[in-house]
């Protein structure tokens, strides 16, 4: 079952300014417009980060590791309230609270297939404690792991841990924020893009 089918996800000029939407079953592509997304590192108490294995069966980079969690907010949906839903959904994890960290994070990438991922994606600290537990929806994660951020950053930024490329260029600006987790400055939300800016006022 194709669980996208029926969402839309939020179009974007250049500048991040909402222009529309589409079917998010429909809207990655050999030409994928650019649209609204966000990214988030679930990170525990001792610092510890949740990484998961995309599933085998998503259509963009299956099987990959990557950060905690990724998705589209809804039209109208503030990108805090979208990351604490999908990390709910995607993981059974119950979070309270979502901190931006990396407000203007963009990127495009393009699969070996020529499907393109192609986002405005701000960055999200998930906090929990060291009880917190996981029930990982199979149709969107294949696995999860706890690690140390100071060994997953130094594996992926010296290349011998392979992930998805907007997580290796998160890891990369992250780790220019503070050398781990808890000490990465949360940001305002005014720096938001435009149509993240219009949600997370209503």
């Amino acid at each position: 079952m194709d669980r996208s089918r029926g969402q839309h996800v939020v179009l974007l000029d250049d500048e991040g300014r909402a222009v529309g939407t589409q079917d998010k079953a429909t809207v990655h592509t050999l030409d994928t417009p650019l649209h609204l997304a966000f990214s988030s590192y679930v990170v525990r108490s001792d610092g510890a980060v949740l990484l998961t294995r995309r599933a085998s069966s998503k259509t963009t980079w299956p099987g990959v590791l990557t950060n905690t969690c990724c998705g589209h907010p809804a039209p109208g949906e503030a990108l805090a309230d979208a990351v604490i839903r999908r990390i709910g959904e995607e993981l059974g994890l119950h979070a309270t609270s979502a901190e931006l960290v990396l407000p203007h994070f963009r990127y495009r990438a393009v699969m070996d297939n020529g499907i393109v991922e192609n986002e405005i994606c701000p960055v999200y600290r998930v906090l929990v404690d060291e009880n917190a537990t996981l029930d990982p929806d199979p149709l969107e994660v294949d696995e999860t792991r706890w690690v140390s951020w100071d060994e997953f950053s130094a594996g992926v930024r010296g290349g011998t841990i392979d992930v998805s490329p907007w997580c290796r260029t998160q890891v990369e600006q992250l780790s220019a924020l503070a050398d781990e987790p808890l000490a990465w400055p949360a940001a305002a939300n005014e720096l938001l893009p435009p149509a993240a800016r219009l949600a997370d006022a209503h």
